[in-house]
């Protein structure tokens, strides 16, 4: 074998094998963050920052699925429902990049302004982990509504032999462990009646973003006049990026304490507010940078080819297009975009480079940063040393940091 194959293969048994161990650990002890730090295990050390941040974060759901196949059991499930509701929970929530659960703990950390001790940290994963699982319900719900094929690199989960129409109850059943999850762990927090607030009504809003989406765009019927950049606005601001940026936000403020207001040098903040006033932006931000990608970068760049021109969507880039193209370009997009066809698809890709599109996404780009940086900046930052209660810059940049002229 050449080394391009014994590589990732050596990585992946690597991994594995610290998988395998943890869940050695979580039989000789009843607490799911122990020997998880680079102090109490040497193979921890053997990862570097960004690996050991997802093993133990993966090790939270190693056990929260235990317990949730468990309770399956105590409610007299058969052992078949059982093993059903197993399967639909790995391969369903942990396969994606955990960017929007592993933010909760980050967040978390930044806010208190130190480490977290095991219960703490147990307590910002598993909220976390909610999240994974609303994405998880949203996304089984959304493949079967768009009829796609695969998803993270494999079959869609509705497309699995013998599943078909019953993933629609299945992602209930996912959507439904959030709850149970928040009142066996948070049912006696001051906090507790906020998470359940933060779900349902991100869950509500996520909703709205799908529905506006899905009659503006439908695969089965091309109507550019349907687009514009304020339905795409909306579409983002609502099924994205409020449970993508503000979600994981919002629930490690309330884990804080971080009240409703309080006054800092003279100031009176609203911190709630603050924090939407950004992460709505920057999830906006973030999804133009997916639109972009879809059309702009390459598959060994992005991990997939794009499709948005033939799928119809209601993207970024079409709608910049719409709204400056001349009547000739104009005939080429009505005639073109939302078609299954390769020839069609190049035609769209000529218009957007005839009108500049790569140099205008550059300087959206830059305006949205500074834009976003000054909102950033405009946070009265606390004493150093403060414990929780205050809202913090280093949330925010944290995310800005990450997304800034990203390639993939």
């Amino acid at each position: 074998m050449g080394w391009r194959v014994v590589r990732p293969l050596a990585f992946f048994l690597f991994v594995y094998f610290v998988l395998s161990y943890f869940d050695f650990l979580s039989y000789s002890t009843p607490d799911p963050s122990l020997h998880l730090t680079t102090s109490h295990n040497p193979i921890m050390s053997a990862l570097d920052a960004k690996q050991q941040k997802r093993v133990r974060f993966q090790h939270v759901f190693d056990t929260i699925r235990d317990e949730l196949v468990e309770h399956m059991r105590s409610e007299n499930m058969s052992q078949e429902a059982v093993g059903w509701y197993k399967r639909n929970l790995d391969y369903n929530v942990p396969g994606g990049k955990l960017n929007r659960g592993m933010s909760v703990v980050d967040s978390v950390e930044i806010l208190r302004g130190r480490s977290l001790s095991d219960d703490e940290y147990f307590k910002a994963a598993l909220l976390g982990w909610c999240i994974e699982f609303l994405q998880a319900f949203f996304l089984v719900s959304d493949d079967i509504m768009d009829a796609s094929i695969t998803r993270r690199g494999q079959p869609c989960y509705y497309r699995l032999e013998g599943v078909g129409n019953i993933a629609i109850n299945d992602s209930f059943m996912l959507e439904g462990a959030i709850y149970h999850l928040l009142q066996k762990y948070f049912r006696s927090e001051s906090y507790y009646v906020h998470l359940l607030e933060l779900f349902h009504e991100t869950t509500y809003r996520t909703e709205m973003g799908q529905l506006v989406d899905l009659i503006t765009a439908p695969e089965d019927h091309v109507d550019l006049a349907r687009f514009s950049i304020q339905k795409h606005a909306f579409i983002v601001q609502y099924k994205t990026a409020y449970y993508s940026f503000y979600l994981s936000v919002a629930l490690a403020m309330r884990a804080c304490g971080v009240p409703e207001s309080y006054t800092l040098n003279g100031r009176t903040i609203e911190p709630y507010k603050v924090a939407l006033s950004i992460l709505l932006p920057l999830g906006e931000y973030f999804q133009i940078q997916d639109d972009f990608l879809d059309y702009h970068g390459t598959p060994e760049q992005i991990g997939k080819v794009g499709t948005d021109i033939v799928d119809n969507k209601c993207s970024w880039c079409i709608n910049i297009a719409l709204s400056i193209a001349n009547p000739e370009q104009r005939k080429i997009l009505d005639e073109c975009y939302g078609r299954k066809d390769a020839e069609k698809e190049a035609k769209v890709k000529a218009v957007y480079e005839e009108i500049g599109l790569p140099a205008r996404y550059r300087a959206y780009e830059e305006e949205a940063y500074q834009r976003i940086t000054t909102l950033i900046n405009d946070i009265p930052e606390p004493e150093p040393g403060t414990d929780n209660g205050f809202l913090r810059r280093e949330v925010f940049t944290s995310f800005l940091n990450k997304i800034y002229k990203r390639t993939k």
